[in-house]
């Protein structure tokens, strides 16, 4: 068989046989259960990057499953965007405007399992897929990864709620949070059984504990009104579509799930957890434990996908991460929104006022009357505990989010930043937590936003076009770089052709249209 010497403009169903160029790097920190090296010599060329040797899957887990690498998404998804911009603006518009809620979780969904597919047949993150089509793309989201999340807005609504419920300054409580959050990952031996662990336990505490809630504040009617509203395509009253709001909506439908850049680094944790060929790649670890990272390689793998017995495993980790991305990710990020949009409700009733204070510019009048509404079962302590529990998503969400920058920015410096390959991988990722950190500490203190919901808006609209971006990108690798048995279906494709025209263009509609970001 011929090398092919544009595989990126040539199809092929089968890996290219060609002396390999593998450094025979062992991921000895693979999880059990791990795949043993082989000696195949064939590679997968694809684009312009070094070719990926041929190896062999390891055996698929259960489909039916409580954990995977979607905790981060679930974690990242349930967030501020469920808890505190959505019923925002269901006090505003009524539970009708949950419609664009139901498409943006969905296409999420759609991009979870498609951005796992280049992950889990590779062992790459989907920014080594970008840069194997063309490089600046690879650059593109490594600068706005950073143009992005200097703001950061999931910490610091988390931190207006507990000097809501504390009276201790907002500023003071962010900033010892982002500080807890680096000396927690530097000392962490290795950092996603870390995060596995601990995102799990608070996710379960928020599922749990506002269903409760919501149970006991909320009526039948609520309910109801919650679930219709999902199917009222096209509700869009005129206050939606004025400047003051519409980009707001923009930004909210970003966060409908994980918003910006968070499902590109998901790739990267897949590869930690070993799934597919990750199970061939080192895990990163905290600084503390930096010496005991093993030699990462210059590449990924490839699978032979003219193996019926290779392609059996592919098919079952495609059955294991579809329950992640349908029942763990889509399931339960619905279900929060779900008691979220109840307790909405229940606040218009209890504290009708509301809806003139968001008008008059009170962003932040939505937690008030959010807590009150907990309140409202006649235990005054509740208020004080829906506090709580947003103070508890902005920090598990700045957890997950904070690592997942530091992540895929290491990824990204490690392999194409020159000189970066002296530096072990969690050198990189503490040097880019730590300077995140930093930079959020001088955000929330001199930073030009009007308060915690400027900088979370702010940072959701920025989010939407990173995934009309990411969409493209998406598109491009999936269908260029990995062979065609396993590239997506025609269905597939057009969900996500759709999602970058669905987050693009109302980015630019709204840019156009009315000029501004966000007021």
């Amino acid at each position: 068989m011929t090398t092919p010497k544009d595989p990126a403009a040539e199809s092929s169903d089968n890996p290219v046989i060609t002396p390999s160029m593998a450094d025979g790097v062992p991921a000895t920190g693979a999880p059990p259960g791990a795949a043993p090296p082989d000696t195949d010599d064939r590679v997968w060329h694809a684009g312009g990057l070094e070719p990926m040797p041929i190896r062999k899957l390891p055996d698929a887990p259960p489909s039916v499953h409580i954990l995977g690498p979607t905790v981060f998404l679930v974690a990242l998804g349930v967030g501020m965007g469920e808890s505190y911009m959505w019923p925002r603006l269901v006090l505003l518009f009524g539970p009708d405007i949950r419609w664009l809620f139901l498409i943006g979780v969905t296409l999420q969904a759609i991009v979870l399992l498609e951005m796992s597919r280049y992950a889990m047949a590779t062992g790459e993150s989907i920014f080594m897929g970008a840069a194997r089509v063309f490089k600046p793309l690879m650059w593109f989201f490594f600068v706005a990864a950073i143009l992005i999340y200097i703001w950061p807005g999931h910490l610091s609504a988390g931190a207006l709620a507990f000097e809501s419920l504390t009276g201790i300054p907002w500023q003071i409580t962010g900033v010892t949070g982002m500080l807890l959050v680096g000396v927690v990952f530097t000392l962490a031996k290795v950092i996603y059984n870390l995060l596995e662990a601990v995102l799990s336990i608070l996710i379960g505490v928020l599922v749990v504990g506002t269903s409760v809630i919501a149970s006991l504040v909320g009526t039948w009617g609520d309910l109801s009104s919650t679930i219709t509203g999902m199917f009222a395509f096209g509700y869009l009253p005129s206050e939606a579509l004025s400047p003051e709001w519409f980009p707001v909506i923009v930004g909210s439908i970003a966060f409908a799930g994980p918003s910006g850049m968070q499902q590109m680094w998901n790739t990267l944790q897949l590869r930690d957890k070993g799934a597919g060929m990750g199970v061939h790649v080192p895990r990163i670890r905290g600084l503390r434990h930096a010496g005991e990272e093993e030699a990462m390689p210059s590449r990924g793998f490839m699978f032979d996908t003219q193996d019926p017995a290779e392609m059996a495993k592919w098919r079952g980790w495609r059955r294991w991460i579809t329950f992640d991305a349908i029942l763990l990710f889509w399931g339960i990020t619905m279900l929060v929104t779900i008691s979220f949009t109840i307790l909405a409700q229940a606040a218009s009733r209890n504290s009708p006022n509301v809806v003139n204070l968001l008008r008059d510019g009170e962003r932040e009048a939505a937690l008030n009357a959010m807590s009150d509404s907990f309140a409202s079962v006649g235990v005054p302590a509740l208020g004080g505990v829906f506090l709580g529990f947003i103070a508890l998503i902005g920090l598990n969400a700045t957890l997950g989010l904070f690592d997942s920058f530091s992540r895929g920015q290491a990824d990204m410096a490690y392999y194409f930043v020159p000189g970066a390959k002296r530096f072990k991988l969690s050198q990189l990722y503490a040097m880019f937590l730590w300077g995140v950190i930093l930079f959020g500490i001088v955000i929330l203190l001199f930073g030009p936003a009007d308060g915690p919901a400027g900088i979370l808006d702010i940072l959701a609209f920025l989010s939407t076009f990173a995934m009309g971006a990411y969409c493209v990108v998406l598109l491009l690798v999936n269908n260029r770089m990995l062979p065609k048995p396993i590239r997506p279906k025609l269905w597939s494709n057009v969900v996500i052709g759709f999602g970058a025209v669905f987050y693009l263009g109302m980015l630019f509609y709204s840019l156009i249209r009315f000029g501004v970001v966000v007021s």
